[in-house]
């Protein structure tokens, strides 16, 4: 106790010698500048339409890693990988934040012509003065549609159309923006499914040759998975198989 009391105390005089060193325009100066914020009686119409633009700002805002996620490669990449990782029963190896990581980064270089047209078609010329917010809104987000369109399934899309009773579309310009993103989830988790069933096939191999020649051998307590994994590990190293599952994943978008 004794200890710790001189501890403390030597901090305390330690901080104090500071402050009397220090210039007095530094203390007086306010160290971290204050924030009001306070809620008032609106004086007409318009201040209420303000702050109802401000709070529809805000929820943007919040959602927005959502939309960037569920409306990109994202989620093609990031479950593919999570199936490679079960595959290989490698469990935390590599982690999520790696996982999390590299999806994001393959995301931004998939992306990145369509984020570079929708940059030059709608957010620059609305700085520019040039377009109107709602022509901007439509410029952005045309590019991304494109996207969307060439990797969501007819009969996904159709499946939207249904059940929200509209009116079938003539041409793609017809279909909400509301109803193509969950066409498009949809069809990405059911191309993600179809490719990490593909990844599985040569371990599940490994591993049911590995389970047949311990129980010939009679050592049946001994786990299978804990055998296999360094042949599987192998196996995927000898293929380059992140050099092929990257590429495969990026084609797979063209």
């Amino acid at each position: 106790m004794n200890g710790r009391r001189y501890v403390l105390a030597l901090g305390v005089l330690i901080a104090w010698g500071l402050l009397a060193f220090l210039p007095q325009t530094a203390l007086a100066a306010p160290a971290v500048p204050s924030v009001n914020i306070g809620i008032g009686q609106a004086n007409g119409p318009q201040d209420v339409s303000v702050t109802l633009q401000i709070m529809a700002l805000l929820t943007i805002l919040t959602l927005a890693p959502s939309i960037l996620i569920m409306t990109t490669s994202f989620v093609r990449i990031v479950v593919v990988i999570g199936f490679l990782r079960n595959a290989l029963s490698t469990q935390n190896v590599p982690p999520n934040q790696v996982v999390i990581a590299l999806s994001l980064f393959l995301t931004f270089y998939i992306m990145a012509p369509y984020w570079g047209q929708a940059n030059e078609q709608g957010l620059q010329p609305y700085l520019a003065g040039q377009i109107t917010q709602e022509q901007a809104v439509e410029n952005v987000a045309a590019p991304m549609r494109e996207f969307m369109f060439k990797q969501t399934r007819e009969t996904d899309l159709a499946l939207f159309v249904n059940l929200s009773d509209a009116e079938r579309p003539e041409s793609q310009e017809d279909v909400s923006t509301l109803t193509l993103i969950p066409a498009f989830i949809i069809s990405e988790l059911k191309t993600a499914f179809q490719i990490g069933f593909m990844i599985y096939i040569p371990f599940i191999v490994i591993d049911m040759i590995v389970a047949s020649t311990l129980m010939s051998m009679g050592m049946m307590m001994l786990p299978p998975t804990m055998i296999s994994l360094p042949f599987k590990i192998l196996l995927f190293v000898m293929v380059d198989g992140w050099h092929l599952l990257i590429k495969s994943l990026i084609v797979s978008f063209k």
